[in-house]
């Protein structure tokens, strides 16, 4: 019986989690399995995998065969390269140690590309949300000088409608003040004049 390390579907439509399974190479894909050695989620970013480095690698060592796919997923948690070193170990070509010394250093020179993926995606985000917040900003500011400039040339239309109606009775009501201040000073003359006859 060939052993087989690969994926098998579960979750809804559009949004597929895959278990990774240790499986009969002639059971369906979402069929019979011997054991679930973790989980795989590609709808996060980075993608999700959860793998029990112990059992795979244990599995690997009694000759099981991992899928193109699980097999990229191994070798980005590092348990092909553990293989590979137990193997040297098994093998006499190096120690214990320094097969875990080896693997350390890689783990850690891994995980700080990781983190450093996860910020700059994390970074990569807030600039393009920064960026639409200054264009919708931009566009709302330009609206409003629209909207300012708009009533700006109204008032000035309705400052000169009314300046080309209202000279007109200006210059009627200067006509109507200049009689009344001659007329004026001739009252006082006349009613001095009656007061001289009467007297």
């Amino acid at each position: 019986m060939s052993v087989k390390i690969r994926l098998a579907r579960r979750g809804r439509k559009k949004m597929a989690i895959y278990d990774v399974v240790v499986a009969d190479a002639r059971a369906p894909r979402d069929g019979r399995f011997i054991e679930k050695i973790g989980v795989y989620n590609p709808n996060t970013n980075p993608a999700s995998i959860n793998i029990n480095n112990e059992r795979a690698l244990k599995w690997l060592l009694n000759g099981a065969q991992p899928t193109d796919t699980v097999k990229a997923m191994l070798s980005y948690r590092g348990i092909m390269l553990k293989k590979h070193l137990q193997i040297g170990v098994l093998k006499g070509a190096i120690t214990q140690e320094q097969a875990d010394a080896k693997f350390e250093a890689w783990l850690n020179e891994k995980d700080t590309k990781i983190a450093g993926k996860a910020d700059s995606i994390t970074k990569a985000k807030a600039d393009a949300r920064q960026k639409a917040l200054d264009a919708e900003t931009a566009k709302n500011q330009a609206r409003l000088d629209a909207i300012q400039a708009r009533e700006d040339e109204q008032k000035a239309l309705l400052a000169a409608a009314e300046a080309a109606n209202n000279p007109a009775p200006a210059e009627e009501a200067t006509e109507e003040a200049a009689p009344e201040v001659t007329e004026a000073p001739e009252a006082p003359e006349a009613s001095a004049e009656g007061d001289e006859a009467k007297a």
